[in-house]
């Protein structure tokens, strides 16, 4: 079964998962973020800045089928059966349909209530389907 962590109270949702994103791919782990597609660009934009020299591999929607595959991060606003990854990082308003093709799903909530109210909601259907979230709260973590 899936881990399914959430993590809450992100001042900036996309700085944040590009931050993320970076600690996945230093450790060495395989992510496709689940993205609304306006939000894929100033993503793809976060990564290139999230630290100073360093270059995150990732890949998105439009690049070559070869260059998607190989990539350790893959930007994409829908799941394909070939999405072959460890982690999912969702950033769409709904719940993942099927969280158990991952080994772990990180949602990543920030502070905007309609985003918080779309969270419940999804922390509701993973716990419809058995699964028992994770909470991580980032604002006693610090992060």
């Amino acid at each position: 079964m899936a881990e399914v962590a959430f993590h809450f109270n992100a001042p900036d949702k996309l700085a944040y998962t590009a931050r993320l994103l970076r600690k996945a791919w230093l450790k060495g782990a395989r992510v496709v973020v689940l993205s609304p597609p306006e939000a894929i660009e100033e993503l793809d934009r976060h990564i290139w800045l999230v630290g100073q020299g360093d270059f995150v591999p990732h890949a998105r929607p439009g690049d070559p089928p070869a260059v998607q595959r190989h990539s350790p991060i893959l930007l994409t606003d829908r799941l394909e059966g070939g999405d072959a990854a460890a982690v999912l990082v969702n950033l769409q308003a709904g719940a993942v349909d099927e969280p158990a093709a991952f080994a772990r799903v990180i949602e990543v909530v920030g502070l905007d209530e309609a985003d918080r109210a779309a969270a419940r909601q999804r922390w509701r259907a993973y716990t419809a389907a058995g699964i028992e979230p994770l909470r991580h709260d980032l604002k006693q973590s610090g992060a």
